[in-house]
């Protein structure tokens, strides 16, 4: 791997920060390395491009990385990766994808990821997108999420995209068995002229299942975002959606609930606030002797990662 290899690498999956169980990096469409363990298996899907990872039973506090990186002009990359996560096993995932584009022609990366949550399980599942180089080619990172939770299981998801990605469209469905919790926390910033949207469909199928979804953008220049979410309670339940949004410049941000409660017992919430930096903030960090451009990238770090 050269340094622009390692750089994305070291964005997209931290792969020192945590103890590493088995991992799959893929680079430019092709495997770079494998890593399997005893209790994680890392298989190639034969009849299309990409993995089976399989997690067996009672693992517990292992973690499995499996990041791609793309720094190939003109590529339009796909992978389907499925998740089966035995009863009682405990797991971080890290995923997501990387683009440095020097060239003038799109590089794309369309990852679909399938997770079958076995009963009592747990994963924490963390995906962060980057798109980096001067070209003019664009950075297109589409990542389709589907989980599949049986009774008990909880599934945390991170998801980060922090400037630089031309355009995104982010799909996750989810189908919750009883008792199954989902907890997502989203954070985006958009820049320039760059898009991304956001679709969240969760059907809480089980008695007492819940969902928690949390969506912090931050959209400058003349960028755009749309957030759509629908949920849907077919049992006792609870979902909470919240969409917080801060705009600066000449940039866009929609918000669209869905809310459809099959079930009189399901208790469904949607929440949705956008709107710019209050004032009374950057003059008191202006009074610290920052610059108002200073203070206002203190606010956004603060919004998107806090």
């Amino acid at each position: 791997m050269d340094k622009i290899d390692k750089s994305l690498l070291e964005k997209v999956s931290s792969l020192h920060e945590i103890k590493l169980g088995a991992f799959n990096i893929r680079k430019n469409g092709e495997v770079l390395e494998r890593k399997t363990s005893g209790e994680i298996d890392i298989v190639p899907k034969k009849d299309k491009p990409g993995i089976d990872i399989i997690i067996k039973p009672n693992v517990q506090n292992k973690a499995v990385h499996i990041p791609v990186i793309i720094t190939a002009g003109g590529l339009n990359d796909l992978v389907y990766n499925d998740f089966y996560v035995g009863e009682n096993s405990f797991v971080t995932i890290v995923a997501g994808c990387g683009i440095h584009n020097t060239s003038n022609i799109d590089s794309v990366h369309n990852g679909i990821h399938s997770f079958h949550l076995g009963k009592n399980s747990h994963i924490k599942y963390i995906e962060r997108h980057v798109g980096e180089g001067k070209g003019k080619g664009g950075k297109i990172l589409n990542p389709t999420t589907k989980i599949y939770q049986k009774e008990n299981s909880i599934m945390e998801i991170e998801t980060l995209q922090l400037g630089g990605v031309t355009s995104s469209v982010r799909k996750t469905y989810a189908r919750l068995g009883e008792n199954a919790q989902l907890n997502v926390q989203e954070n985006i910033l958009t820049e320039d002229k760059e898009t991304a949207t956001t679709l969240f469909k969760v059907t809480l199928e089980g008695k007492n299942s819940k969902v928690e979804v949390v969506s912090h953008s931050v959209a400058k220049g003349k960028s755009y975002q749309e957030f759509k979410s629908d949920l849907i309670g077919k049992a006792e339940c609870f979902g909470h959606v919240e969409c917080d949004g801060i705009l600066l410049d000449n940039a866009r941000i929609v918000s669209v609930p869905m809310i459809d409660a099959i079930n009189s017992d399901a208790s469904l919430v949607h929440e949705a606030a956008i709107g710019k930096i209050a004032g009374d903030e950057l003059i008191k960090l202006m009074t610290l002797g920052l610059s108002e451009e200073e203070a206002e990238d203190v606010i956004i770090k603060g919004f998107l990662m806090g």
